[in-house]
């Protein structure tokens, strides 16, 4: 199976996002929109979005690796932008399929 690009991932996670676990949210979903600033999440939105992401994708994410990087940069919310960075790279690798 091809990859997908980084713009259909983006896309995917805008769709995903608009009505996710009970909440919905009409603004705009772009790079720079926060998880939890913006989005309204909270830590279990989280997980559940990351399950609910391995499953969509039939494959396992390394989530724990890319929240280490995140801790080690400082960052204190999850950019919408970087989780797709971080999908379009675990995407174009091949992982172990769930």
């Amino acid at each position: 199976m091809k990859p997908m690009g980084a713009d259909a991932v983006l896309q995917d996670l805008r769709e995903l996002l608009r009505d996710f676990n009970g909440k919905e949210y009409s603004e705009e979903i772009g790079p720079k929109t926060l998880f939890f600033a913006d989005l309204g999440m909270v830590s279990i939105d989280a997980v559940i979005l990351a399950e609910t992401l391995e499953t969509r994708h039939g494959r396992r994410f390394a989530f724990g690796e890319f929240l280490a990087d995140l801790r080690r940069r400082g960052v204190r919310d999850i950019a919408v932008g970087d989780l797709v960075a971080f999908l379009h790279e675990q995407m174009s690798h091949s992982e172990a399929e769930i």
